[in-house]
């Protein structure tokens, strides 16, 4: 092995190295299915609750909500960064709410903070047959 590709294998490995900590710094959202009942005066409809729990920067990929869903967001704790369709990018804290409508597109979800942990539920009423509530914008 020559010197040429001892310095090509050290620069790959040097690349690689520094990519893995990158990723490992933009945090992601956990989701944690919470309850899920179909609604018995509202036939075909189901409510399901959805806990969000960002870790500090952490933030949930830009997607689109089911057509039929409708989704009421509470903030439980910390502070949530939204914006839905065309609206403006706001900060909700604990306590504050916001709703989406129906096959809305979630552009910005994020933990409005870089050092302390945020709580979202987000209650969704969606048809029973939409499986997937949300759909990640590519």
């Amino acid at each position: 092995m020559n010197a040429r590709s001892i310095i090509g294998a050290a620069c790959a490995a040097l690349a690689i190295a520094t990519a893995i900590p990158a990723a490992a710094d933009d945090p992601g959202d956990v989701v944690t299915p919470h309850f899920e009942q179909a609604i018995p005066n509202i036939p075909g409809k189901t409510l399901t609750a959805l806990i969000v729990d960002y870790p500090p920067g952490g933030t949930s990929a830009p997607h689109r909500h089911a057509d039929s869903s409708f989704i009421f967001a509470y903030v439980l704790s910390g502070e949530i960064e939204s914006k839905v369709n065309d609206g403006a990018t706001q900060v909700y804290r604990a306590g504050e709410s916001w709703y989406e409508p129906p096959a809305s597109n979630h552009l910005v979800s994020r933990n409005a903070s870089k050092i302390k942990p945020a709580k979202l539920l987000a209650v969704f009423v969606a048809d029973t047959d939409e499986k997937a509530l949300t759909t990640p914008i590519e």
